[in-house]
């Protein structure tokens, strides 16, 4: 039931730039208050600012620094290719063939709404053409729902979709998230869009929730994972000095800002102190954010190096929160929980 991009290791990212898209004017808008696509109680929007380190964090940042891949030395990269689309009751619901990327009952086999004018993951257009990810996420507010699909490919009249996972907008879900065993359209099991954070909240100086991080799958702990994480790999994967999913990461508060001389880099170390950064998914390019196609700030009119505005900063110079529960041992056997 593991997500097949994950096994082969070749999740979202890659080692070249992922730079935001031109601007198309595609009438596709944005949606709700940047990053809050939930109540304000969910997960993401809590600050760790005080929040306990975990026990072991200073072995587990250890051997992050030591594995000098992806999130290693020097390397916090950025990658701003996935879009949030945004649907109303006139937006098409259209029907999917699910692919072998599709788990029963991890995933929900229900239309897809497909906005005019949109595009999936790294791609200017529906059609999953480069092999990636593509994931699909699109906030329909006259329904109240997120719908995200993993391996998404629109072409003609032909829709085939890996994972879909619908979460309900307005509720805050249990540490189980939909259910433990069960995958989404990530790794852990969460939710993407509640994590990225877009130019436009970097342009207005805030971004008021948690980041979502990848991690090559050799640094990411097999067999287990904590809460709110629900799935996790079981391959290729590392040892109990590696992250688990669950994991959620602080910048330290002592982190010296002027390492960060660009105004808007700060911005989202801020963020990485007020609200960490969750491991949810496997890939080479570490921190993610939203493409710039359909906000008003544009990426390369920000950040002065680029998808490299973060480099400089380490692993070590993060800390691991306190992770919640006991670990969950990893079986696969998903068991939804009315979500």
């Amino acid at each position: 039931m593991i997500l097949l991009a994950l096994l082969l290791g070749c999740a979202s990212g890659g080692d070249d730039d992922s730079r935001g898209e031109e601007d198309t004017g595609d009438a596709v808008p944005s949606v709700r208050q940047p990053g809050h696509y939930f109540p304000d109680a969910a997960p993401w929007y809590t600050s760790v600012a005080e929040a306990d380190t975990d026990a072991d964090s200073d072995t587990l940042i250890a051997a992050l620094q030591d594995a000098g891949r992806g999130m290693g030395t020097d390397r916090l990269q950025l990658d701003w290719s996935l879009e949030v689309l945004a649907a109303d009751d006139t937006t098409p619901r259209l029907e999917f063939t699910p692919t072998d990327d599709f788990y029963t009952p991890d995933c929900d086999a229900v239309p897809m709404p497909v906005p005019d004018g949109g595009n999936v993951e790294g791609e200017p257009d529906y059609a999953c053409t480069s092999g990636g990810d593509c994931h699909l996420l699109v906030a329909a507010e006259d329904e109240g729902k997120l719908y995200e699909m993993w391996r998404a490919d629109l072409r003609g009249d032909t829709f085939r979709g890996g994972c879909l996972a619908v979460w309900t907008m307005d509720e805050v879900y249990p540490a189980d998230g939909r259910g433990d065993q069960c995958s989404s359209a990530d790794a852990a099991g969460y939710p993407i869009a509640p994590m990225l954070f877009t130019a436009d909240e970097v342009a207005a100086g805030e971004i008021a929730h948690a980041l979502r991080f990848a991690l090559p799958n050799t640094s990411i702990r097999d067999g287990e994972y904590f809460h709110p994480a629900t799935h996790a790999t079981n391959a290729d994967g590392g040892g109990a000095d590696t992250l688990p999913y669950g994991a959620r990461l602080r910048l330290r508060a002592d982190f010296d800002m002027e390492r960060i001389t660009d105004p808007d880099a700060r911005v989202v170390v801020t963020a990485l102190q007020t609200y960490g950064m969750f491991l949810a998914d496997g890939g080479n390019i570490p921190l993610m954010a939203r493409s710039d196609r359909r906000t008003t700030a544009k990426w390369d009119q920000l950040f002065e190096d680029g998808s490299h505005a973060l480099f400089g900063i380490e692993p070590q110079d993060f800390e691991v929160l306190a992770l919640e529960g006991d670990a969950v041992p990893l079986t696969f056997d998903c068991a939804r929980n009315g979500h």
